[in-house]
Parts: structure tokens; sequence; C-alpha cells
């Protein structure tokens, strides 16, 4: 699990134990993370844009969820670095299952028409936005068939106060009707789903309650 200290990061390793999984919960600053550590957890230092770590940290799992995120470098340059190390890695690593985080302004609204392609939509959320499609298109381009990977995307609001409903819906590439929001606990659900029994490969998964 990299981005293991992270909200959706903290919600998937509580899930996958709970279901009875061994973890490793990769952090890049593990003294700052210690109340991770637990029954099934391993927590490490590792770096999601390093090809050399994502493999070594990787070996021997059934499968990765990438939740990693820094907002101290550009979007473009880190989303794209960590796609780009989990491909090699993770093949190196003979992990055949990769799950990562995008956002839900890259989704369609309309045949060909994202959230973030709105006239109004502000420029900076833009720029950011950009680095998931770039993440999205790297993958589609350099992951082989060994790599099974999937871009799991939450509503605009992914509520950390909202109570686990044990439910969610899901939609390739485009905007759920309703509420559009979902809690941590909900969508770490569609995650461990997907990791057990995948149903979805190589899209953009909308997952909302």
């Amino acid at each position: 699990m990299f981005g293991a200290g992270g909200r959706v990061g903290r919600a998937a390793v509580a899930e996958a134990v709970a279901r009875g999984h061994r973890v490793t919960a990769v952090v890049r600053a593990p003294d700052a993370y210690r109340d991770l550590e637990g029954a099934g957890v391993t927590l490490v230092r590792g770096d999601a844009t390093d090809a050399a770590s994502v493999a070594a940290l990787a070996a021997g799992h059934d499968a990765a969820v990438n939740a990693a995120v820094r907002l101290d470098v550009p979007s473009v340059d880190f989303f794209t670095a960590a796609a780009k190390a989990m491909v090699a890695g993770l093949t190196e690593a003979g992990v055949g299952r990769l799950l990562t985080l995008g956002i839900a302004t890259t989704l369609e609204t309309a045949p060909g028409v994202r959230i973030m392609d709105a006239p109004d939509f502000p420029e900076q959320y833009r720029t950011f936005s950009q680095g998931h499609v770039a993440e999205f298109e790297l993958l589609t381009a350099e992951a082989g068939p060994e790599l099974d990977w999937l871009m799991v995307i939450p509503p605009m609001d992914l509520n950390a106060e909202a109570e686990r409903t044990g439910g969610y819906r899901t939609a390739v590439g485009t905007v759920l009707d309703g509420p559009g929001r979902i809690a941590h606990a909900d969508l770490a659900l569609a995650l461990l789903d997907e990791i057990e029994r995948p149903r979805h490969s190589r899209v953009q998964l909308a997952v909302s309650s």
C-alpha cells in the first residue's frame, strides 16, 4: 500500500487487515506513522516514484495500491513518475495487479467532455487534474499484459466524516448520478473488492455511494 499514511491509504489498510490480508504500508517517513503498525501490517519507508523501491517492497505481494501524492512538486511530474515506477517495479517484482487512485475531475459528464473541461473550471485545479490524465495515458501506453491495472476514482466529495454504508456504485469513465460522495471506508471496500475479485481492467472506474 503506497501512500498508506493518507486517509484513503489508512482506510484501505484497515479494510485489508479486516479481511485477513497481510499489508506492507509504505510511507516516506515511517516515524510519523507509527500508529499504522499492528497485527497484519508492516510499516516501511519507500518511494512510489522510484522503480527500485517499488520492486523491492512489492516482491512477494499479490497486488499493489497506490494512493501516494505530493503537493510540493508539479502534478504531471509526480503522477507520471509514479506510473513509470509502478509499471517497471511491479513488473520486475512479478506483481500482476495495480490499483491507483484517480481524481473525479477527469471523469466525463458527456461523451468527450470531462469535469475539468468546463470553461469556468479553476485553472490551478485543471493543472493538478492534468497530472492524473497524464498518469492514465502513461499506464495505458506502457503497462504490458503482465500488469492488470485499474484507476479507481472517488467522487468530488470524498468524505472523511461519513460513516461506512457497506456499499457503493460504479461506472466506467463517467460521473455517477446522485449525491456524488463516498466515505473513505466505502472507497476502501471497492479497492479491496477489485483486488480480491477483479472485474475491471485498464479503465477509469468511478466509485460513489
